[in-house]
């Protein structure tokens, strides 16, 4: 009989080398391509012009926009662009319009998925 156990425990073995091969395979075959990330290429990040000349955005928007990404408040970016806290808030409602959106986390969201901020 150990004969015959030996040999049940080099069949598993193989068995096992096998399926691991396997699952080494399917995994890599089923894995998505990596998406190449922006941020990580020499080339300096140019905003798609074409999309912002069809969306209206004046520099002044874009600049605001690109501020609200950093994460500023209103109150900041008037200060950093030395304007009125009322003019950042019609920017702003201007940027929403173009964009088609309720609130800053979307403007964000959508300019980037636009590929007009970073």
């Amino acid at each position: 009989t150990r004969l015959r156990m030996g040999s049940i425990e080099v069949d598993v073995g193989i068995v096992a080398v096998i399926f691991t091969g396997l699952g080494v395979w399917i995994s890599s075959a089923l894995r998505k391509p990596q998406r190449k990330n922006p941020e990580d290429t020499d080339e300096p990040f140019q905003p798609n012009q074409k999309i912002i000349t069809e969306l209206g955005l004046t520099e002044r928007e874009m600049e605001i926009l690109e501020l609200i990404a950093e994460g500023h408040s209103n109150q900041e970016i008037a200060g950093k662009l030395f304007i009125s806290l009322s003019t950042v808030k019609t920017h702003c409602s201007n940027i929403f319009s173009k964009l088609d959106v309720k609130r800053r986390t979307q403007a964000i969201q959508k300019a980037k998925e636009l590929g007009v901020i970073l």
